[in-house]
């Protein structure tokens, strides 16, 4: 399951790209215009911030922009930013990779089979969508 942060740092970063003259935007004009909180809203957008998505601006007329332009920012990059693995078992993860403790043998396992196509599947949606398809 979508964790909230998630899903909100998708909303604003979606508001943020349908910014048509591209100026930074306030926190609290996310905030009010997604329903968002505006205390955890600014946990999320330093979030987006350190991972290199999202630029800010301080002081009057500041707020964050989009470092990179909707178009070039994966959903797959995002996602890991703030959500961590794609994968729902860490024995299936391409990048945060674990063997699962209760499990001898992956090969074996119906489990690990089911989650490996469910993986793919979900990073095919991911990998093929951008910021610019959210707007």
């Amino acid at each position: 399951m979508l964790s909230k942060r998630t899903k909100y740092g998708l909303k604003a970063l979606a508001y943020i790209a349908r910014q048509e003259d591209k100026s930074p935007v306030q926190i609290g004009t996310i905030a009010a215009n997604e329903n968002i909180s505006h205390k955890f809203l600014e946990s999320i957008l330093l979030i987006l911030r350190k991972s290199g998505f999202l630029g800010a601006k301080k002081g009057k007329g500041g707020g964050y922009y989009l470092l990179k332009e909707a178009s070039d920012i994966k959903m797959t990059d995002v996602i890991r930013a703030l959500e961590g693995p794609i994968a729902m078992l860490p024995c299936v993860s391409l990048n945060y990779y674990e063997k699962c403790d209760d499990c001898p043998d992956e090969d074996a396992c119906s489990v690990h089979k089911l989650m490996i196509q469910v993986r793919d599947n979900t990073l095919q949606v991911l990998r093929n969508n951008t910021l610019s398809d959210l707007v």
